[in-house]
């Protein structure tokens, strides 16, 4: 089934070859924990330069350090290797729904940032571009938009109450504590 309104899908990882004779799969998933993509059914598949296709997961399981699969439709080695370089996607409502006060990277991303500290007037930063993975903490990336102080990329720990007061994702804004000179 090809998937017409695919704005939304969230690509998870791709398919890397073939594995066996019989239609199996080697995954590459940006998931972590790496195995997290299998717990995801559909997924959709899309080749290099074309449309999205609804795919169901028959099986999937770890092996060694990767991830393989057998997709439905896919019967031997043949149409495995047909599929490889695939990517691999998923529909936002597909993922597990967050504590209060927990939010996908992608839901931060766009976001307006603003110093609100104490006794001063709240100053825009600039827009989350992204998000980072450190050893310790998240790390907001905050690059100069339209209305912000200036052109400067900021690196701002995602540090909840510490450096990051509030979130509202509705009025497309975050909050933190943080000097605006720094």
């Amino acid at each position: 089934m090809v998937v017409s309104s695919t704005d939304d899908l969230i690509k998870l990882g791709h398919i890397a070859s073939a594995y066996g004779l019989k239609g199996w799969v080697k995954i590459l998933s940006h998931t972590d924990p790496r195995q997290g993509i299998i717990d995801y059914n559909p997924w959709y598949i899309r080749m290099k330069g074309g449309s999205w296709e609804k795919l169901n997961l028959e099986a999937s399981k770890v092996h060694g350090k990767g991830i393989v699969a057998r997709i439905s439709g896919c019967e031997d080695r043949t149409a495995a290797e047909r599929l490889r370089g695939a990517e691999i996607a998923i529909k936002p409502e597909q993922l597990p729904n967050l504590d209060e006060d927990e939010y996908y990277w992608r839901e931060l991303e766009g976001l307006r940032v603003f110093a609100v500290n104490e006794g001063a007037d709240p100053v825009m930063l600039g827009c989350v571009s992204q998000v980072m993975a450190t050893g310790s903490n998240d790390v907001l990336v905050v690059k100069g938009c339209d209305g912000s102080l200036d052109d400067k990329e900021r690196l701002l720990p995602y540090l909840w109450s510490q450096v990051v007061k509030k979130v509202d994702l509705d009025a497309g804004e975050i909050w933190v504590d943080w000097d605006p000179d720094f």
